[in-house]
């Protein structure tokens, strides 16, 4: 007898197949757990080095200059560091682009997956894509060229830089985003549902409303906040298009700096190595990650929160 009861190969009759398939099998294993090791490793790497160089930063400025100070002037002979004048500018471009992207997005996202035949759905989902695809330095030269020309000929208050304009062709840029992510949201809520709404005597819009939209909240506010987090960190569009003067404030007619512009300036040399000056670029590095990360933590408490399950 050469097999025992459990059916497998007795320790004299070894079959050089199945070792050869174990073999393969433990090899990719390796494999695929190195490449996951690799972005674990990278991770590591990156928040490391935020970390060390931004406790250098706060051993020569104290943490309470760094959150109560109003002005942000770290290469001037007068150094300031209020975090915050970035932070405002950089929330406010933020803002303004999700008011853009969510109604576009969202009733994109609506079209496609509620109203619009295949043969249309085949003609709108590639125009989305197509705009995904533009690199992000056109969009700040259409802004800069393009959108703010235009706002002046409403808004006579409106300077050259604004964070109007960078927060408008910002939101245009995110809407393939949300709109793909929702769209995929409304796809999956179950065809049940909405027959049930039909059979009760629901229009399609009050089917939408009440039933798809609710059921698909979850994946539509992920969405968001993936939006949102490509908003805070997105860098040619308002280094271009909203300029680079640290202003205090929410008023979106004049020129601001975010905190990937300040990156932006300190990596194009202007700060040399080693100085106060090179150190708060870890800081504001430090300070984004933060913020994309809290909106991250969000994203998974809402989804398992308010996610909807069905059999």
């Amino acid at each position: 007898m050469t097999a025992n009861t459990t059916g497998d190969i007795a320790p004299g009759n070894w079959n050089p197949k199945r070792g050869r398939a174990k073999t393969i099998q433990t090899i990719v294993k390796i494999i695929f757990g190195g490449f996951a090791a690799i972005s674990i490793v990278t991770t590591i790497g990156i928040l490391g080095t935020l970390i060390f160089e931004t406790i250098a930063f706060f051993q020569e400025v104290p943490i309470g200059r760094f959150l109560t100070e109003t002005r942000w002037t770290p290469l001037f002979a007068s150094k300031q560091f209020g975090i915050f004048v970035l932070v405002s500018a950089t929330i406010m471009i933020s803002v303004i682009s999700i008011l853009v992207a969510l109604p576009l997005g969202l009733l994109s996202a609506i079209c496609l997956s509620e109203y619009a035949t295949p043969q249309l759905r085949r003609i709108l989902k590639p125009i989305l894509e197509i705009l995904a695809g533009v690199p992000t330095v056109v969009y700040g030269y259409f802004a800069l060229l393009t959108v703010t020309p235009f706002l002046q000929t409403f808004i006579p208050d409106l300077q050259g830089f604004n964070a109007l304009s960078a927060g408008l062709v910002l939101g245009i840029m995110i809407t393939p985003l949300v709109a793909s992510l929702s769209e995929d949201a409304l796809y999956s809520v179950p065809r049940s549902l909405k027959d049930g709404a039909y059979a009760l005597g629901a229009t399609k819009r009050e089917t939408v409303i009440s039933v798809i939209l609710p059921a698909a909240l979850s994946g539509i506010v992920s969405s968001l906040i993936l939006a949102v987090s490509r908003a805070v960190g997105e860098t040619m569009i308002v280094t271009l298009a909203a300029g680079a003067n640290p202003t205090l404030g929410f008023n979106p007619f004049v020129p601001v700096m975010t905190m990937t512009a300040f990156i932006v300036q300190i990596t194009a040399g202007d700060a040399p190595h080693g100085t106060i000056e090179y150190k708060t670029l870890f800081a504001v590095g430090m300070t984004l990650f933060l913020m994309t990360f809290a909106l991250n933590i969000f994203s998974f408490w809402f989804v398992r929160r308010f996610r909807e399950k069905y059999d």
